[in-house]
């Protein structure tokens, strides 16, 4: 047969099925034949690293654009200025960069497995069908497990770029926050939504307010640690495919009654103004 052509995996994939339900294994030169030919048409049919890599910048650099130059990351830090967010972006340049190159690793890796293991699925059953081939082959079926991989790729590729995507969003957030003066977060867990396998944990922390630690309102004795410290814990958005997130607070006005201490209602009371650092 001549693929001098660039074949779809797919047709690829059922012409080698087809030839070892036919012929059987015949010997180890016929199983490589069709595995080099089935590995280049997956590679054919997967972006290449330098489409992942460029896919990766055009994903993440429209998420930071939208949080920081569009602002929406007001949602997660609330009472911050455009003008303090341009202050703070040219250090949030590393975090994107990181990013970047976290995600599009993590799905060369995910392309890199998915080929790897269709190709052994294939030869694991081709070498168990003996010569003559076996009539009683279900060859839709055996297409479809052997292929599986290649055909959630880009499922799995997805999946991976909203993960990573929010991490970004996560992390940015926290040194948007941590720039601003935050004092505390509030935990957001997505446990009610339904078919969102939440962690127990996480639910748990769901509407709680954690301290951030040594923060200026901890140091003059405002409030106190409330539900714990957020650097006690792993960050919102840290675990694979979290998607809990913290809303930060800047002020001791914000916080509960439970976490302020004597000094602080007093504070709140005067006026609630902070000294100069």
């Amino acid at each position: 047969m001549n693929y001098s052509a660039p074949y779809g995996f797919q047709q690829v994939l059922r012409d080698a099925v087809a030839d070892v339900s036919t012929r059987g294994y015949v010997s180890a030169e016929q199983i490589d034949y069709w595995r080099g030919l089935l590995r280049n048409a997956a590679e054919r049919e997967t972006p290449s690293e330098a489409q992942i890599d460029a896919m990766m910048r055009d994903a993440m650099g429209a998420i930071f654009r939208r949080e920081i130059d569009n602002a929406r990351i007001v949602r997660r830090v609330p009472g911050i200025s455009r003008y303090s967010l341009a202050m703070v972006r040219p250090h949030l340049r590393g975090e994107l960069d990181r990013r970047i190159m976290a995600s599009a690793d993590l799905i060369k890796l995910r392309r890199k497995d998915a080929i790897e293991k269709t190709l052994a699925r294939f030869a694991g059953w081709s070498t168990s069908i003996p010569a003559g081939g076996a009539g009683e082959v279900d060859k839709r079926e055996t297409k479809e497990a052997i292929g599986k991989g290649v055909a959630q790729f880009r499922f799995e590729q997805r999946r991976v770029a909203i993960d990573q995507g929010h991490k970004l969003v996560s992390n940015v957030a926290h040194i948007v926050a941590l720039d601003s003066g935050a004092i505390a977060g509030i935990w957001h867990s997505h446990w009610r939504q339904a078919g969102y396998a939440a962690r127990p944990d996480h639910k748990a922390r769901d509407e709680r307010v954690y301290a951030v630690r040594d923060s200026w309102a901890i140091r003059d004795g405002l409030m106190n640690k409330g539900a714990g410290y957020l650097d006690d814990m792993t960050a919102a958005g840290e675990e694979p495919f979290c998607r809990c997130f913290v809303e930060y607070i800047t002020s001791p006005r914000r916080l509960p009654d439970t976490m302020l201490t004597r000094k602080g209602q007093k504070w709140l009371a005067d006026g609630g103004q902070r000294k100069a650092a």
